[in-house]
């Protein structure tokens, strides 16, 4: 019953709603950045190196024979190694990660606004301002004691 009951510790707490919010919006920012690569910026790509197309471009290992033309009458697969479409996953990854890193900069941007008790701009959130208070407090009371102590 352990295991129960922190599952549901883990679930009320929150955690298990961002992470399958994250992985749905995950799985759709995936989406349009796939189309992005395959739609947008592969094309004009092919269009600058003469019409190649990335997705197609691959080594061959072993040619491919149909079943009609082989001795045997069984069909051989090709066996090739898909330089292209490594090139494609590897446009996704670095445009997936420099949104990311855009967004978390961002996101960090507009969180030190906030935590910044002098900021007047942005509404501090109420543990920052009381330990900003409390700051304020012991700064006041250590000059007291100071000018006590002469």
């Amino acid at each position: 019953m352990g295991i129960l009951k922190e599952f549901k510790e883990f679930a009320i707490k929150g955690n298990m709603v961002d992470i399958a919010i994250g992985v749905i919006v995950g799985a759709a920012f995936n989406k349009v950045i796939d189309v992005l690569v395959k739609e947008v910026i592969t094309p004009p790509l092919s269009l600058m190196t003469d019409g190649i197309q990335f997705s197609d471009k691959k080594i061959v290992l072993r040619e491919g024979i149909e079943a009609t033309a082989s001795a045997t009458g069984k069909a051989v697969e090709e066996v090739a190694i898909a330089y292209g479409a490594l090139l494609e996953a590897l446009i996704d990854f670095f445009i997936i990660g420099f949104t990311i890193f855009i967004v978390v900069k961002l996101m960090n941007r507009f969180r030190a606004k906030a935590q910044d008790p002098e900021n007047k701009e942005v509404d501090t959130p109420k543990d920052i301002e009381l330990l900003s208070s409390l700051n304020t407090l012991i700064k006041e009371q250590n000059e007291l004691l100071r000018k006590n102590t002469k």
